[in-house]
């Protein structure tokens, strides 16, 4: 796997269970997947020599991010190395406007875009479409970056990214109900299965908090997006996890936002709420097993993030974890390894359940605990600890 971080590093778990060892390629030894594989590389994933080495022996080459540069893949699929997906496939999820032409030609629900070479093209886009507009950075956006919304023209900007480098584009400003997202896995047998949508919310356009399945979206609109995710990844010829990013803009209709061809952070709740995890599927997809069952598990799984907090907690994250558990027993627990620097993710708590709004309160509750050691009003950091009754 090329990349390093959290999903490399879930993704090596899940791996143990099949026998299979994850070789990663890491920028550090520290990287959060170095820590758990044995087996690491060190190196950048621009450098097609680290890639050749990452490579060499492995049944599968994949990825936990999209920044591998296509100059590099490129020779690397020509020499007969399996990339998956392939770098023809992993281009829609780079490449914003290659994306958005694409899935635009093949019918699907878009927002109005054009690609942005002068300040002048942005100006006219929004005379034409209306203000205000999303101005996108084509290639390396992600969490809010690479995003500017405008709501009049401004050129100083616009000049400012384009001088530097910056491939833009521009759309109309999607007015949305909520965001949900739909991961799908596909073999190269061609094997595909589908878990159900779900509700994300962002928060400073970084995933706070995922909601499966997605409250209150029809049965037949549910089945309707997944149809689609799936015809996407098929024609896209996509190897592994695909998740579609969808903007709801009234009940049950969609704009398709972005794709990711990778494990996502809408898809974490799985590992604990459905039969087959997404790290467990990838894994399965790219060596081409027979792909798991995706059914869930219980009525209804949230899945909030633990980000790093403002000003470090003074209590350590062990004695942050004794009181969650003392408190929130049923909760999950995934930590990443990482420093908790401001707004980074630095894990994530999984609860399960029946009623929605119960699961979703505990699961925030604990993920806001973990990251700054507050309870919220209500709540005892010092509840009764209940090993003392057992």
């Amino acid at each position: 796997m090329v990349g390093g971080g959290q999903l490399a590093r879930m993704t090596a778990q899940a791996a143990v269970a099949l026998g299979q060892t994850l070789r990663v390629l890491a920028a550090s030894p520290d990287d959060p997947a170095a820590r758990v594989t044995p087996d690491v590389v060190i190196g950048d994933p621009d450098d097609g020599a680290a890639l050749r080495e990452l490579a060499t022996g492995c049944s599968a080459v994949t990825f936990d991010h999209e920044g591998v540069p296509q100059e590099v893949l490129r020779p690397l699929a020509e020499a007969g190395i399996p990339l998956r997906p392939p770098p023809e496939a992993l281009l829609h999820a780079q490449d914003k406007l290659v994306m958005r032409r694409r899935l635009s030609a093949m019918g699907l629900p878009m927002p109005q875009f054009a690609p942005v070479a002068a300040a002048a093209d942005v100006d006219a886009f929004g005379a034409a479409h209306g203000w205000p507009v999303v101005l996108k950075a084509t290639r390396g956006g992600y969490d809010g970056r690479g995003v500017w919304f405008l709501t009049a023209p401004d050129a100083a900007l616009v000049t400012d990214l384009l001088d530097r480098g910056t491939p833009l584009m521009v759309e109309s400003a999607v007015p949305m109900v909520r965001e949900l997202a739909a991961s799908v896995a596909r073999s190269p047998f061609g094997q595909a299965a589908a878990w159900p949508v779900v509700e994300t919310l962002q928060v400073d356009g970084q995933c706070a908090r995922v909601t499966s399945p997605a409250p209150g979206l029809a049965d037949d609109d549910a089945a309707r997006i997944q149809e689609m995710a799936l015809r996407i990844a098929a024609e896209l010829g996509v190897v592994g996890l695909m998740t579609v990013e969808l903007f709801e803009t009234a009940p049950g209709e969609v704009v398709i936002n972005e794709l990711a061809m990778r494990p996502h952070n809408s898809g974490h709740w799985t590992i604990e709420g459905s039969v087959t995890s997404q790290f467990e599927q990838h894994l399965r997809a790219v060596l081409d097993y027979p792909l798991g069952a995706t059914t869930p598990v219980a009525p209804v799984a949230v899945m909030a993030n633990v980000l790093g907090a403002p000003e470090e907690p003074t209590m350590s994250m062990d004695e942050r974890l004794h009181h969650c558990f003392a408190r929130f027993p049923d909760a999950r627990v995934h930590l990443y390894a990482k420093d908790g620097r401001p707004a980074r993710k630095i894990g994530h708590v999984t609860v399960l359940g029946s009623d929605g709004e119960a699961v979703r309160e505990r699961a925030e509750l604990a993920a806001d605990w973990l990251a700054t050691a507050q309870w919220a009003d209500g709540w005892s950091a010092h509840a009764d600890d209940p090993r003392k009754d057992s």
